[in-house]
């Protein structure tokens, strides 16, 4: 058989020598059919590997016992969520479909509307959206999201605690002596961020520190994006000794970055960020981050569409995950010139 030809019924019908309605009522696990002939369509079916279409299964029960976990785009963040989700699925007798709405969010606002109209009902039974851009309309369909951009709705949602996360990065680096520290925010459309300046301005303004608005740059969470205002910050004439940065692809921007200025990390700049990915390990130097419990949003997530599909009420329809201080070589104490010139 040719190795582009999608194996159908009437094929494996003919490979066993029966008519495609007893192969059906095999599939379908229907009366009518001798335990023999049962066992040989079985086996052709595994032989040729057989598959029926998510669209048939639908149109057959209405069902597809599948599930959508809908990105903007696939990046860290959402490939560890997506790690998390699939650990959920195991034994739930649903499969997991993931779809990217094939670029970044800010660019695509309103794609989950599209994409869930698009694979609704024929190809998935529920959906957890990540980051999405509308949380006020009516998928019909059972919907989860993760870290809406408007933050909680009548919508079941699951986030971090990124206000006390980012208290807790700022006062680590205040801990360590820092006074004037650098803000590299994230996207202005996500409720995430907007929380994570906000622990910020706390963290600062419980210390007795003024909130310096040059010290506060827009990363939008991407490396690229990243790149200019992290400059803008490290040549600034009375630069940061540390930078809290809204999450980590944009720290570890920032690290290179201040690198390639001739500054050591941490020795002349300490940096900070927001996610604890996989990446953050690997950077060099390691990065000092607020962990996310992502894998775990994602299980989260699945388990509360789960409940939603079953048609029980959820116990808790927002839920709030902790954060931690994961602290590795990218942070250190403030540089010993400036604890002599502050003198």
């Amino acid at each position: 058989m040719d190795p582009q030809h999608r194996v159908t019924i009437t094929d494996v019908a003919r490979e066993a020598g029966v008519s495609v309605a007893t192969v059906s009522k095999v599939i379908n696990e229907r009366y009518g059919v001798a335990a023999a002939t049962g066992a040989k369509v079985r086996a052709v079916i595994e032989t040729l590997g057989y598959e029926s279409s998510l669209v048939a299964r639908s149109l057959r029960s209405h069902h597809t016992n599948v599930i959508g976990i809908l990105v903007a785009d696939f990046e860290p963040f959402s490939a560890e969520l997506l790690k998390g989700a699939a650990q959920a699925i195991r034994g739930a007798g649903y499969e997991l479909l993931a779809y990217s709405a094939g670029g970044p969010a800010e660019e695509l606002v309103g794609w989950e509307r599209r994409y869930l109209s698009r694979l609704s009902g024929t190809l998935i039974d529920g959906a957890v959206l990540v980051t999405p851009t509308v949380v006020d309309a009516q998928y019909g369909t059972p919907v989860v999201a993760v870290d809406p951009h408007t933050g909680r709705s009548g919508m079941p949602t699951v986030d971090s605690d990124n206000l006390k996360g980012a208290m807790v990065a700022t006062e680590h680096l205040l801990s360590l002596g820092h006074r004037r520290i650098g803000f590299l925010g994230g996207r202005p459309d996500l409720e995430s961020a907007r929380l994570r300046e906000e622990g910020y301005r706390a963290a600062l303004t419980a210390a007795g520190i003024p909130i310096d608005p040059e010290l506060i740059r827009v990363g939008g969470y991407r490396p690229e994006s990243a790149e200019e205002p992290a400059h803008a910050l490290l040549t600034l004439p009375e630069r940061p000794t540390a930078v809290f940065a809204a999450n980590d692809l944009s720290a570890i921007r920032t690290m290179q970055v201040a690198q390639r200025l001739g500054l050591d990390v941490p020795g002349d700049v300490s940096v900070i960020g927001f996610d604890n990915v996989p990446e953050s390990v690997l950077a060099s130097p390691a990065l000092t981050t607020i962990a996310q419990p992502i894998q775990e949003m994602g299980r989260h997530a699945v388990r509360m569409l789960l409940e939603l599909l079953s048609g029980r009420e959820l116990d808790m329809t927002h839920v709030t995950l902790p954060t931690e201080l994961i602290v590795r070589q990218s942070s250190g104490p403030v540089p010993a010139t400036v604890v002599a010139a502050r003198g």
